[in-house]
């Protein structure tokens, strides 16, 4: 089931499917000039230039390697506004493998969660879900609702051993349903590969027990599936019923379990574009006519029809295993590895990308000095390496401007698909080490312009003390004139 081979050393190493036939040229500059570009960043790696990146892990959303056979696809987009046969080809996809009849294209997964929240969240609503993603969140403020968040103790914890730490808290959410009120709850959301606490999975047992909960009271229940080829594999690795079942089956199992599915595309189908898929015409018909006002015809969304069928093929690429695996099992390595050196990070691995605790990496440092944010802009200046601060920064303040402290303070260290090497990752070990030995030299940031609203994008920060410079002059110590 596993690519971890065993090499000769006794060492197992994660194998790559695919070769590399399309490359791109990368940059990794000295580390005087990667303090300069964060420093112009305003150590927001949001706002660092590609071209002073070595390696890119902020994100896998629009990221992922495409292949051979999604390239090949775009050479034969339909050019027309109005009934494609571009589209006509994604919506079989989406029916094939989602096994839903209705679709609604969009050009990216928060366009599709614009129009969820349009359409059925309205002032006092409340939103419960296992655990938020930013821009689902802020949509739904934005609507006038809030979002409530039910999950186990066991979602917080650095070090675990349980195989599903994205599962719905059902206590929870019943006790919320019976406080506010059916007619509050527009939908319930699940989101799979709980994206801030570490692309932890839930189990379809979990998702199994939500849908019952959504029948008894008549609520309808809303799946992301923008990181579900992650949440498949742990599904497949991790839970008994499903070890001998095809990605396909259990994605249609998911699937089929809620009343609303919808994805980022950048994710899920590597490819660009997002979509929202039902087998409820009810439901749909409340959602259809806001993609002409918001998004672009029905039939294309907002999206180019080489990104459509780009998209189709992505889609059904989705269920390849061999696809799927690949990002857990690098993710996997590189867990393993710094967990054996008592450097902190989130256990069990998870998808999308390796997690480090920058409350455990920075312990020094207070939530209101984003040790996640500080962390991420010291792997830049030691390593190149581009992550994404999921802490603190990311919330949202409350009306009265209080700072609120995340659950969890991580940098995420994202493995798009297909697209980094053995060699690259060890690299990325060696520095995060390097960084571990030195983390008392790393200081707090703070704000010196902060947007009200999804402020970790284009908000700026700067070093609470002159601790950049320290680690570079640390850097060239040990280091010498290497990069």
């Amino acid at each position: 089931m596993s690519n971890q081979i065993k090499i000769s050393t006794g060492e197992f190493i994660p194998l790559e499917m695919h070769k590399v036939r399309i490359v791109q040229k990368l940059n990794l500059l000295p580390v005087e000039e990667r303090l300069k570009a964060m420093e112009e960043a305003g150590y927001n790696s949001f706002l660092l230039n590609n071209r002073d990146v070595y390696m890119d892990m902020l994100t896998d959303s629009g990221t992922n390697a495409m292949s051979d056979q999604q390239l090949a696809s775009m050479m034969i987009a339909d050019d027309a506004y109005a009934g494609s046969e571009s589209f006509n080809r994604l919506k079989a996809a989406v029916e094939e493998v989602l096994g839903t009849k209705y679709f609604l294209p969009a050009h990216q997964g928060r366009a599709a969660e614009h129009i969820l929240a349009k359409a059925f969240v309205t002032e006092g609503s409340v939103v419960p879900m296992n655990f938020h993603f930013t821009t689902t969140k802020a949509l739904i403020m934005y609507a006038g609702g809030r979002v409530e968040e039910f999950f186990y103790d066991v979602a917080s914890q650095v070090k675990s051993e349980h195989p599903f730490k994205g599962n719905m808290n059902i206590e929870k959410l019943v006790a919320c349903i019976e406080e506010n009120g059916v007619e509050k709850i527009p939908f319930v959301r699940m989101e799979a590969g709980t994206n801030l606490i570490g692309g932890q999975p839930f189990s379809i047992a979990n998702m199994r027990e939500v849908r019952k909960v959504c029948d008894k009271y008549g609520i309808p229940l809303v799946l992301d599936i923008s990181l579900v080829c992650e949440n498949m594999y742990f599904n497949k690795t991790r839970e008994e019923e499903f070890k001998d079942k095809e990605p396909a089956e259990i994605l249609r199992t998911l699937c089929d379990l809620a009343d609303i599915v919808y994805f980022s595309a950048r994710k899920i189908c590597c490819s660009r574009g997002g979509g929202i898929a039902t087998n409820n015409e009810k439901l749909y018909l409340k959602m259809r006519d806001l993609i002409p006002l918001f998004e672009g015809f029905l039939t294309y969304g907002g999206m180019s029809v080489r990104e459509i069928e780009a998209m189709a093929v992505g889609l059904r690429e989705a269920t390849d295993f061999n696809m799927i695996r690949h990002s857990p099992e690098f993710i996997k390595y590189l867990v393993e590895r710094l967990d054996a050196k008592g450097i902190p990070v989130i256990t069990p691995p998870g998808g999308l990308g390796a997690h480090l605790d920058a409350r455990g990496f920075l312990p020094h440092l207070s939530s209101h000095e984003y040790p996640a944010g500080a962390l991420t802009a010291a792997m830049y200046i030691a390593a190149g390496v581009r992550g994404m601060e999921r802490g603190t920064v990311s919330m949202e303040r409350d009306p009265d401007g209080t700072e609120v402290p995340a659950e969890v303070e991580l940098l995420r260290l994202a493995f798009p698909r297909r697209v980094f090497t053995l060699s690259q990752t060890k690299y990325l070990e060696d520095r995060i080490e390097w960084l571990w030995k030195n983390r008392n030299l790393i200081g707090g940031l703070k704000f010196v312009e902060e947007p009200p609203v999804l402020r970790f994008f284009v908000g700026r920060l700067a070093p609470t003390s002159d601790w950049p410079q320290k680690l570079v002059a640390k850097f060239r110590e040990d280091f010498g004139d290497s990069l």
